[in-house]
């Protein structure tokens, strides 16, 4: 018998056909449902469910009480705040059963969804954006983006470090924590120079 490269905590639920990445961990009465796959280096609190046929990336932290329904797909490198909420489909009913209608989101590379914020299903969350804390978010996140708010909103750009951007006036901007260089063209943010 192979030694498991993971940790599950006993209390922990993962049912038949789940892939789990080396040095993943999955805390107290969370729940790994059927076919799903988590990438290595992954931390999944307590209480969390990851729905069945979910694919989620490497390096990735979800906090406690946070639920990835079905039809969200989760890149590297993202973290998932505390009680954040994902949903499914757009005009829910409990005498309507609608799984043919499940809306996917995509959560890029890299992105931050802050504490207790909502995503409304069907979108795309960019590359490194962030998502302040108690938001709603009900349409696409450019990447680099910071949104926050009910309805989520804009309000500037950040870096890979999740530090804000300042651009001059030629839209350039420099992130002290690393000293990468972004340009801001046309309503998009992107890397000019790794040093």
């Amino acid at each position: 018998m192979t030694e498991k490269n993971y940790f599950v905590h006993e209390t922990a639920i993962v049912d038949e056909n789940v892939t789990i990445g080396k040095d993943t961990k999955i805390w107290c009465f969370s729940h790994i449902l059927k076919n799903a796959s988590i990438g290595e280096r992954c931390n999944i609190g307590q209480n969390c469910m990851i729905g069945a046929n979910v694919r989620i990336g490497s390096g990735v932290k979800i906090q406690n009480n946070v639920s990835v329904y079905e039809s969200v797909e989760i890149e590297d490198d993202v973290f998932l705040g505390p009680s954040m909420v994902f949903t499914n489909v757009i005009n829910p009913r409990a005498f309507i059963e609608r799984k043919k209608e499940f809306k996917k989101t995509l959560v890029k590379k890299g992105a931050t969804i802050g504490a207790n914020s909502t995503i409304v299903c069907g979108i795309t969350i960019g590359n490194y954006s962030f998502v302040g804390a108690g938001s709603v978010v009900s349409r696409d996140v450019p990447d680099f983006a910071l949104v926050y708010g009910v309805p989520a909103r804009r309000h500037g750009w950040v870096g890979i470090s999740g530090n804000k951007l300042e651009f001059d006036a030629s839209g350039f901007a420099v992130d002290t924590y690393d000293n990468k260089k972004y340009v801001l063209k046309n309503g998009k943010v992107s890397i000019i120079s790794d040093h």
